[in-house]
């Protein structure tokens, strides 16, 4: 597989070791902002707010999702934010699971399922 393109990558799946004061924790690293943990690696996320968590920002969880991903778990922030029935569409049609939460339970979790090799990824706002 081509290693994809977008700022900020570190190849490979890691756990989320901490997440908060703005950002997360992970390979004995750290990074300020959101994430996105694909199969592929750990990406710099543009989206900063539920409302900018849409099909253009989750453009690489489409394109590495053929049958490497089965489940996005998606850290909403502080709260849960649902997701809107087109997003939820598109991801269903496109073969994922969306599964949004508050992002600490979305970091745990996804941590959790990789642990466990399932084909996981996640989409996580940075929280405060």
């Amino acid at each position: 597989m081509t290693e994809p393109k977008y700022a900020g990558f570190l190849p490979g799946a890691h756990p989320i070791e901490g997440y908060g004061t703005g950002g997360f924790r992970f390979a004995s690293m750290s990074h300020r902002g959101s994430i996105l943990a694909l199969p592929s690696g750990i990406y710099a996320w543009s989206a900063s707010v539920p409302s900018g968590i849409c099909a253009a920002s989750l453009e690489p969880v489409f394109q590495e999702a053929p049958g490497s991903i089965e489940h996005l778990l998606i850290g909403t922030g502080l709260e849960l934010v649902p997701l809107g029935p087109a997003l939820r569409q598109l991801l269903l049609q496109a073969g994922i699971r969306p599964e949004p939460m508050p992002t600490g339970a979305a970091a745990r979790t996804y941590s959790i399922l990789l642990g466990e090799r399932r084909r996981v990824a996640a989409a996580l706002l940075a929280v405060p």
